[in-house]
């Protein structure tokens, strides 16, 4: 007889977070960009067009750099950070902490701390979800129960960043012992952001020299 082969290990869907605000701020500040870019292309005069050609290498790259590219990617090894200039990657084991304060942030056991760019820190929400839970801790003491407004509870109602740091953070120790997830931290940086954007700041200034 053969002996029972062991379960499979469940599969790991990777999880994406991204700013929808930002994506949708980009994807209008390009449109305008791109439309007035090519308006002075073909409308221009003497240098005007070449001007705008240099300004929209420049400027385009930065658009999507800032707005469309930030994102961060967990899955059950690693965690990758995806922000305007860099790409880093984190095997869980290398990570220390997640955190949110101002910004949200990720530090590895070297000291190095990483901005996550596409989980913006939103006060607003913040305040928000705090007067949420202090509504439900005020129900639930009128009607005789025990609330927790602890932002560790399951139950708590928490602002958009800091329930996805809370994800990454269980994440983090969920799978820091992993075989997979061991290793260093890699930084990429994003050569196809930076060179077109020096490169049409390069020719604006040539052409602005020679008139």
């Amino acid at each position: 007889m053969t002996s029972p082969t062991p379960p499979a290990e469940p599969a790991y869907a990777d999880r994406t977070y991204r700013s929808s605000a930002g994506i949708a701020g980009g994807a209008l500040l390009l449109a305008l960009c791109l439309w007035l870019g090519i308006d002075a292309v073909f409308q221009g005069h003497g240098n005007a067009p070449w001007l705008a050609l240099a300004v929209l290498l420049c400027v385009v790259p930065l658009i999507v750099a800032f707005s469309l590219r930030p994102a961060v990617f967990a899955s059950a090894d690693r965690l990758l950070v995806r922000n305007p200039f860099r790409t880093i990657t984190l095997p869980w084991s290398a990570v220390a902490d997640v955190r949110a304060g101002y910004s949200s942030e990720v530090f590895a056991h070297s000291g190095r701390k990483y901005q996550m760019w596409a989980i913006p820190v939103s006060l607003r929400g913040r305040k928000r979800a705090a007067r949420q839970q202090a509504r439900a801790a005020a129900l639930g003491d009128r009607r005789g129960a025990s609330v927790s407004a602890d932002v560790t509870d399951d139950k708590a109602r928490l602002a958009a960043a800091d329930q996805s740091i809370r994800d990454l953070r269980d994440l983090a120790e969920q799978g820091a012992s992993r075989e997979g997830a061991q290793g260093t931290v890699s930084v990429r940086w994003a050569y196809e952001v930076i060179a077109p954007a020096v490169a049409g700041a390069l020719v604006f200034a040539i052409l602005l020299a020679i008139g």
